[in-house]
């Protein structure tokens, strides 16, 4: 294909998710710039420079089904088809609760955010990321949520700190694996990548966090793996990463 990618990713109106439409609108693909908010999504595609590809804001809140549903309605009829989705949107970091104090209702709330959202979106994008010839998807998960990690974070490393947000993280890489392995003969490359603890709040690399696009850059990689690349993975800066 010579023509532009058509790519979706989700929660990008700041932070991590806008880094990743930058990079990949200057590869020249066409991005859809997803949120909850119309307005919001609208005043950062202004934010990303045009001497790449094409950038679109659309609304998306992977919470509510009605929301997905238009905007695949959107996709298909002013792209008829879509070959990148890169499932960003998530959150709930909740450093300062216990896995044994910590409330059901924040859990549920939590894994909505994190599996369930990215679930919802991927199986509604589907049919769409068939007709594409070289479709991926690119589930932005979390070492937090490895059983084995070697990048100072896990599930054992940090102890009963942030349960919810870890373990929906753990359940995002399975469904990644799972779905992958569903999919092997379709062509279609899922994978898992931890953009690893990045900036995206004021201060953070001065606490150590990296920049947001060395995170972001893992994420691209993912997004534009040759045919032959891996799927069903766990990666972190293009390696893969034991979880």
């Amino acid at each position: 294909m010579n023509e532009p990618r058509i790519v979706l990713v989700t929660g990008a109106n700041r932070g991590l998710g806008f880094e990743i439409c930058r990079q990949l609108a200057a590869l020249g693909d066409s991005v859809l710039l997803s949120g909850r908010d119309l307005a919001k999504a609208e005043k950062a595609i202004v934010e990303i420079p045009r001497n790449g590809g094409a950038v679109h804001a659309l609304a998306l809140d992977t919470g509510s089904d009605d929301s997905v549903r238009s905007a695949v309605e959107m996709i298909t009829r002013d792209f008829g088809r879509l070959d990148v989705l890169v499932n960003n949107a998530g959150g709930n970091f909740d450093s300062d609760h216990l896995t044994s104090t910590v409330a059901i209702d924040y859990v549920r709330e939590t894994l909505e955010m994190n599996l369930i959202g990215a679930w919802r979106v991927t199986q509604a994008m589907l049919p769409l990321l068939r007709k594409s010839p070289r479709a991926r998807i690119v589930n932005v998960s979390s070492g937090a949520g490895a059983f084995a990690s070697e990048i100072g974070f896990g599930l054992q490393k940090m102890g009963g700190a942030a349960p919810a947000y870890s373990i929906s993280k753990t359940a995002l890489t399975a469904f990644t694996v799972k779905l992958a392995t569903e999919l092997k003969a379709s062509g279609i490359l899922i994978n898992a990548v931890c953009p690893g603890w990045t900036a995206t709040y004021p201060g953070g690399e001065a606490q150590g966090a990296r920049p947001v696009a060395e995170g972001a850059a893992g994420i691209v990689w993912a997004a534009t793996l040759p045919d032959d690349g891996p799927s069903g993975c766990f990666f972190r800066d293009g390696q893969p990463q034991p979880w």
